[in-house]
């Protein structure tokens, strides 16, 4: 059978002040027409299908109204992600299964709605859906092996452990077995040059798993968390992180997002082909003189922007300037040379990071000011710098 997996909508994210529904909207209509085109049979969405528990009532409609339109051709399967809100997923599961989309917002006992099946889904595959686990959460049917109280890694591990047991049981000659989750694998790669969608809450050590946790039974493993597009390191199956839908903040700028297609059969393992999916409205990152970045003003009107101009002064307009010639100008920061920052100076010739030095060594005879303090009033100072030109 043939599968399209998508993840990380973040429907109702915005970038700065702008409103993104109607690039989500235009790139899910990309998706539908991959799904069309390739006569995908079932859609699995990996998690954060809105980007806030409690999304505004246009995300919460838009989102809805995709998985049902999805939904017309195939069974549409989602899991709630980290930034989604399980009870919301819970409330809603009972109103659009009937109508093919099934949510997943807890996690549930493999034979308790933890798996879903033929009989579900109208096709020959079984999902095992692992929605995102918080630190302290607990899961009812692990909490009986008295096994919860270990690290994060480990229960992680004993849930894929336990879907994979169930996947392994009750599948059937025919049918293709599927797990979908929403967590952290170590060793995928993640560009931090600059802020990125994902919720650094959740994405340190305390919540990675190991590709061990992945679990060898099921054909293909589709998650969801990481924006970039990626297969997983070491895992003993297909793995894949579709990705986020759209870039979601100037540290995705240039990656390219895409679908994942999937063709799976019992007995194989899965082949992942990547679909890329055109982007609505690039996200570009720029730096210079304000000379420099004015002149390339016409290649940016119809991009969002992050702009960091070199000053020699501190200049109020610039914020006000900048937002007249560059529509979609989401950020803009100062950024005064290090020659000229060592020029402003204080009383009698001194920057403040050498009078408080002097004051240091005045009332501590013999001691040396500790270079920490020195270095993060530094970095205060060139804070109130940026400060001084308006967003």
């Amino acid at each position: 059978m043939r599968i399209l997996h998508t993840s990380d909508w973040h429907i109702g994210k915005k970038l700065g002040r702008f409103d993104r529904l109607d690039e989500a909207e235009a790139t899910l209509v990309d998706v539908e027409r991959v799904a069309d085109d390739r006569d995908v049979e079932l859609i699995l969405v990996s998690g954060d299908v809105f980007d806030r528990p409690a999304p505004p009532i246009e995300a919460l409609g838009l989102g809805l109204r995709w998985l049902l339109r999805l939904a017309a051709q195939r069974p549409v399967v989602a899991v709630a992600g980290n930034h989604d809100s399980p009870e919301l997923f819970e409330t809603l599961a009972p109103l659009v299964r009937p109508r093919g989309v099934h949510l997943g917002g807890t996690i549930k006992h493999p034979d308790r709605g933890g798996i879903l099946g033929p009989d579900d889904l109208g096709v020959p595959a079984r999902v095992a859906c692992f929605p995102f686990l918080r630190e302290g959460h607990v899961v009812d049917f692990m909490q009986d092996a008295g096994q919860w109280y270990r690290g994060y890694a480990e229960r992680v591990a004993r849930i894929c452990a336990a879907y994979n047991e169930g996947l392994t049981a009750g599948t059937r000659g025919g049918e293709v077995p599927l797990l979908m989750a929403h967590f952290l694998v170590n060793g995928v790669k993640v560009d931090r040059a600059g802020p990125r969608g994902e919720r650094e809450l959740h994405m340190g050590a305390a919540y990675a798993a190991t590709p061990q946790a992945i679990p060898p039974g099921p054909q293909y493993v589709a998650l969801g968390h990481i924006h970039a597009p990626q297969r997983v390191p070491g895992a003993p199956v297909p793995a894949e992180y579709a990705g986020s839908l759209l870039p979601l903040d100037f540290g995705e700028a240039g990656e390219q997002k895409r679908v994942v297609v999937v063709d799976a059969a019992r007995g194989r393992l899965a082949v992942a082909e990547s679909v890329p999916l055109p982007c609505p409205r690039p996200l570009v990152r720029r730096s210079g003189t304000w000379e420099q970045v004015e002149a390339g003003a016409g290649e940016l009107q119809d991009a969002y922007l992050d702009l960091t101009v070199e000053t020699s002064a501190v200049d109020m307009t610039l914020g006000q300037r900048a937002r007249a010639v560059f529509p979609l100008l989401v950020n803009i920061r100062p950024l005064r040379r290090e020659s000229e920052r060592a020029e402003r100076e204080t009383r009698r010739g001194r920057t403040l990071p050498q009078l408080y030095d002097a004051y240091y060594r005045r009332e501590r005879p013999g001691e040396e000011p500790p270079q920490d303090l020195l270095d993060l009033l530094r970095e205060v100072l060139e804070e109130a710098e940026a400060a001084d030109a308006p967003a």
